[in-house]
């Protein structure tokens, strides 16, 4: 294993887990890689929960991560009781049950600010980085595994680094990663990114050697996510998406090659990406956050040229295949900090086409994407608010009702705002697409409800829509909220 360290005085900091996991002190901030279950660490949050289940301490640690990750971190740490403070993203459903039983304290953040916050202090001092890389060269660089994420500002800020090097992760992942870093103000500079295949930085992490405090070996695999199958009313959502992208090049709002697209995760994603592979349009470039299975399929389709994210997630259906032609992908992928893969300026810049899932939104245009009935988190809002406020076209979709029909996602106003009404162009369902641009308050509520929302639900939202203008001594933006808000 000692192959993967080419720098003779690292193996000097080589331990085990159990060993690196008595390094940490109780109410310690740690920064840990990992952007969706990819590039995580793995070994040492492990170790840490056993320690807390053998001795009982209450360790109270704040886990900060890039996105959401693997059960090795959110699950084992929850489950230890060695978790009170968790930020900025996750999707594990026992941390998730934790925080909406007020056992762990959550706070959301955008994710492109993770890194700005870190630097800046306004998470207070980070004690531990714990990082998974593939390896150490020579130079006593550190590459990069599966994801970026914050793991570069996490090494930069924290006060000792946890490295665990994953004997897993093919040393062949090393060249596609690009770390740039953004200075703190008032030294920043523009970031030098003009198109999407532009590479800026290095192709390591840089650390100081006296920083390290450990180095662990991990033979824990990624353990990607099944990917959801399309069903009927992705496709329908995702060919309503393609009709307007295409309506949009056809009226000259959109170039022709299409500006780079970001999309989100899951079965609408996918039938949004699977579309593309139909359509005419061709030499696309996605400036995202994650490369999931459809952006290779699209690569080898000839249809997407180059893509750009944070994360490599691979699902376990496509793992063989993605391996077995992996040198065919990687002149066309890179991955970035999510401080750049997200960041506003680079966004607004690309004209990037931002296609990103909403849980419910109101009649006048504002997204939660977050919250269930206005008090139980979901996941959090990940990166689609850096994306909705900056892209050149900012595109939300939702199914038109949940709970098998009985409820409807269009509502007269939302439990909980992550997105306003001055962030989305365009609002797509099974049914339809409403174009909200350039429209009043009262213009976009009646596009929304006729072309978006399920018809059985619709005569109920024009008539909550009619009194609303009728009885509401102020008519810009006509609400009842003794009725929204008594649930009637």
């Amino acid at each position: 294993m000692n192959d993967r360290i080419k720098c003779e005085k690292y193996l000097s900091k080589v331990m085990s887990a159990d060993e690196a996991a008595k390094l940490i002190y109780p109410n310690a901030t740690i920064g840990m890689s990992g952007f969706t279950p990819a590039g995580h660490a793995k070994a040492v949050p492990l170790a840490i929960a056993r320690r807390a289940e053998a001795t009982g301490e209450k360790l109270n640690l704040t886990v900060m991560t890039g996105a959401s990750v693997g059960d090795e971190i959110d699950g084992a740490l929850t489950r230890s009781g060695a978790m009170k403070r968790r930020t900025p993203y996750q999707t594990n459903s026992t941390v998730r049950n934790a925080i909406n039983a007020g056992e762990i304290d959550y706070f959301d953040v955008h994710l492109s600010q993770v890194a700005v916050w870190a630097k800046n202090g306004f998470f207070g001092d980070i004690d531990f980085a714990i990082v998974e890389i593939i390896g150490i060269d020579e130079e006593g660089h550190l590459i990069p595994s599966t994801s970026i994420g914050a793991a570069n500002t996490y090494i930069e800020c924290a006060k000792h680094v946890i490295l665990e090097v994953n004997t897993t992760q093919p040393e062949s992942l090393r060249g596609i990663h690009d770390v740039y870093t953004v200075e703190r103000v008032p030294n920043s500079k523009p970031i030098p990114i003009i198109h999407a295949d532009d590479r800026v930085g290095t192709d390591y992490y840089p650390c100081d050697f006296d920083k390290i405090a450990a180095i662990v070996y991990s033979d824990i695999p990624d353990k990607g996510r099944s990917v959801q199958p399309v069903d009927e009313i992705s496709q329908k959502i995702a060919d309503n998406i393609i009709e307007l992208i295409t309506k949009e090049t056809e009226a000259g709002r959109l170039p022709v090659p299409l500006p780079p697209l970001q999309s989100g995760v899951g079965g609408v994603a996918n039938a949004v990406l699977a579309g593309l592979k139909k359509s005419n349009f061709t030499d696309l470039k996605v400036y995202s956050e994650v490369l999931q299975d459809a952006v290779f399929d699209l690569i080898e389709a000839g249809k997407i040229s180059f893509a750009s994210g944070t994360s490599l997630t691979i699902s376990p259906d496509f793992e063989e295949h993605y391996k077995a032609n992996f040198e065919s992908y990687r002149d066309k992928i890179m991955l970035r900090p999510q401080e750049i893969s997200n960041h506003p300026e680079v966004i607004r810049r690309l004209g990037i086409i931002a296609m990103n899932t909403a849980i419910e939104t109101d009649i006048y245009g504002n997204v939660n994407s977050s919250h269930i009935n206005g008090t139980r988190i979901m996941n959090g809002i990940g990166g689609s608010g850096d994306f909705a406020q900056n892209a050149g076209l900012s595109i939300f979709m939702t199914p038109s009702t949940a709970k098998n029909g009985t409820l409807s996602c269009i509502v007269p106003f939302i439990t909980h705002v992550d997105h306003t009404e001055h962030d989305i162009h365009f609002l797509v369902t099974e049914y339809g697409y409403a174009d909200l641009r350039a429209t009043t308050p009262k213009e976009r509520a009646r596009k929304i409800i006729d072309t978006c929302a399920h018809p059985d639900f619709r005569p109920m939202l024009h008539d909550y829509l009619d009194r609303a203008c009728a009885q509401c001594a102020h008519k810009h933006t006509p609400q009842l909220l003794g009725e929204v808000f008594q649930g009637k």
